[in-house]
């Protein structure tokens, strides 16, 4: 399944993380707020001053299923404590403290920074369709960053490092379709 299967439900369920986004607004704080001793080490002060958490007690998910999109059915039942949605992300009350977690997240506000959010719902959908959540090139990239900071490796910049992965998932993804 490619894009194309997608495309049509885009203008939906960007329609539904602005309601989201909006519906939350007054309850989110910048990443800064949490005053985590590492983040900082990883990412700019600009990002994290720009970049929102909302914390809640259950994760909103689009209603993905409901559109017509039974393939994300086990994506919208999984339990997550977290989810983004272009610069800001929701996690579950319980998981707030855990400093992984939000650097988990913050690579997926840049890789929507980069993407944008149609091309980044295209490839997410297209890919977690085809290879299921763990295998998604762009949860496996953020997994793989969360590792080496949950393994203590020295600081870098995970915002460069994520930029060149993210556009060079996009330059593949844009082959493969010319190549159909």
């Amino acid at each position: 399944m490619g894009p194309d299967r997608y495309r049509p439900y885009l203008p939906t369920i960007l329609n539904w993380i602005e309601q989201t986004l909006d519906a939350h607004a007054r309850e989110r704080r910048a990443v800064s707020s949490f005053k985590f001793p590492r983040l900082q080490h990883y990412f700019s002060e600009r990002l994290l001053n720009t970049a929102f958490v909302v914390v809640i007690d259950r994760v909103p998910v689009p209603p993905l299923s409901a559109l017509g999109l039974q393939e994300f059915a086990d994506f919208e039942n999984q339990p997550v404590s977290g989810i983004t949605y272009k610069e800001t992300y929701f996690l579950r009350r319980n998981t707030v403290g855990d400093e992984s977690l939000h650097f988990h997240e913050l690579v997926h506000i840049i890789q929507w920074q980069i993407l944008g959010p149609k091309d980044f719902l295209l490839l997410y959908a297209t890919s977690l369709a085809e290879r299921g959540y763990r295998e998604s090139p762009l949860e496996v990239m953020a997994y793989d960053h969360q590792g080496r900071f949950d393994a203590g490796e020295p600081p870098y910049s995970v915002e460069e490092k994520v930029w060149r992965q993210t556009l060079a998932l996009k330059n593949e993804a844009a082959n493969r379709l010319t190549q159909r």
